[in-house]
């Protein structure tokens, strides 16, 4: 997972295996997407579907959510507002340092 941000906007792309499993959580954020490659089966509130490659989304903060790759592996990119902390303490590491 990758997820660089700025001062109020987050981008998490997120690579996952086939089965790879985000449990059912929610948090207080609001969080967009699009699924770029692959199926998910994503639960969003009291609703669950199979979404293919260019789908979006929009998960109200504090809703429960849970995704699943299904039929092989998958790649989505969120987006979060305001940005999550818990994230943010992991991200841009994968961003090597600037030799002078």
């Amino acid at each position: 997972m990758r997820t660089p941000f700025g001062q109020n906007l987050m981008l998490s792309y997120l690579e996952m295996d086939d089965g790879a499993e985000v449990p059912l959580h929610h948090h207080p954020h609001e969080q967009g997407g699009i699924l770029l490659k692959g199926q998910v089966q994503l639960t969003i509130g009291e609703e669950t579907r199979v979404v293919d490659a260019g789908s979006l989304f929009i998960i109200p903060p504090n809703t429960p959510h849970r995704a699943v790759a299904v039929n092989g592996p998958a790649v989505v990119l969120d987006v979060f507002s305001p940005v999550r902390e818990d994230y943010a303490e992991l991200a841009n590491r994968y961003i090597p340092p600037v030799s002078r």
